[in-house]
């Protein structure tokens, strides 16, 4: 198995056994993931370094106006697209297996935790793990330590308030807030 098999099976949903041969990938490209995100922390870097590490971790390149701030977190990283103009401040931890895309022009706050993977529930089971996509429209404000969870979609324009807990689809134009995060208004309101 290779890193492109873990990719085509969490991209189309499939569960990966533990102690499988996927599970073995996934652990694998984690360890790289964890070599690179020790570098990005581990000192200062120009804003240009940053992006070339950013592309390193997730295999393919970083357009020169995606600004991030260290410290950034993930144990994988081979799973993430991101949009042109995307900022994301320090202390983020993306857990991107199942997968993220994030939209030109989306800004993410502060400790904000994308998490894309669960665990079955099943105590016999409890090894495996379900992939869920989490995709963030363009134009998108998601406040800090925010958590979004697997299988979420952010609609264009919307807002998610600081310290939300993300479990459903926010529709797009809309601010949301809570945990569980609801509706609270319309952007334009």
């Amino acid at each position: 198995m290779e890193l492109k098999d873990l990719v085509k099976a969490l991209n189309n949903g499939e569960t990966i056994v533990g102690d499988s041969p996927l599970h073995e990938v996934m652990h694998r490209t984690s360890q790289e993931a964890l070599r690179i995100t020790a570098e990005l922390n581990g000192s200062y870097h120009e804003p240009d370094e940053v992006r070339q590490l950013l592309a390193a971790l997730i295999g393919k390149p970083v357009d020169k106006t995606v600004t991030m701030f260290p410290p950034f977190h993930t144990d994988f990283g081979k799973n993430t697209t991101f949009g042109r103009r995307v900022f994301i401040n320090s202390g983020c931890s993306f857990q991107d297996q199942g997968g993220i895309r994030i939209g030109d022009d989306s800004l993410i706050g502060h400790n904000t935790v994308l998490a894309t993977l669960n665990h079955d529930i099943n105590p016999e089971r409890r090894a495996d793990m379900r992939p869920g996509h989490i995709i963030i429209g363009r134009n998108v404000w998601i406040g800090s330590n925010v958590t979004i969870l697997p299988g979420v979609s952010i609609g264009d324009d919307s807002v998610v308030a600081a310290g939300s807990v993300v479990t459903k689809d926010v529709r797009g134009g809309t601010v949301v807030a809570g945990t569980p995060a609801r509706m609270v208004r319309s952007v334009n309101d």
